[in-house]
């Protein structure tokens, strides 16, 4: 089984990721992992196409990964992935959720994120959750993705449907 997690910052992509993860026994990437070495620093382009490309080749069998990332690989994962999950919740819930993230995380590592990436919040991070990771160029590919791939895309915007949806553990839903 192959699991694909996309949607907006704050919005729970890691979380579910490790939940599907533990449920399917499924090897797992976080590709914000892969985006920052140790102190925020961003990986080389081309470092990251290679750890995405070697895990994919690596894991024919099954995988989760979660993260938008457009130039790893984007079109390969959803092309492989049996379920595609768009955590599309809104801006002020991410925000909430972010900063709830940081009360808990604050001056540590998440298990999703690179070592020595110790949680943080800025205002630069809260613009991007509010407005400059919301573009419409984001919101096109959500819904080309959801017209290209219907039969794989479930949507989920808020708390209820995340609940429902884990609570079933069901990649598939009708």
């Amino acid at each position: 089984m192959k699991i694909m997690v996309t949607g907006y910052s704050g919005s729970g992509k890691s979380t579910i990721c490790r939940k599907l993860q533990d449920r399917y026994q499924l090897p797992a990437l976080h590709l914000d992992a892969v985006q920052f070495l140790p102190g925020w620093k961003v990986r080389a382009k081309a470092g990251q196409q290679r750890i995405v490309q070697t895990f994919l080749n690596e894991h024919p069998d099954g995988w989760v990964i979660d993260g938008n990332y457009k130039a790893l690989s984007y079109e390969r994962r959803c092309e492989e992935a049996d379920a595609i999950i768009q955590m599309l919740f809104g801006r002020l819930d991410c925000l909430s959720r972010c900063l709830r993230r940081y009360r808990i995380n604050k001056g540590t590592n998440r298990p999703d994120m690179t070592k020595g990436c110790d949680e943080k919040i800025d205002w630069k991070f809260i613009r991007w959750i509010l407005w400059d990771g919301r573009t419409w160029q984001r919101r096109d590919l959500y819904r080309r993705t959801q017209s290209q791939f219907p039969e794989k895309v479930v949507v989920i915007r808020n708390q209820r449907q995340l609940d429902r949806y884990l609570r079933r553990f069901d990649p598939f839903p009708s």
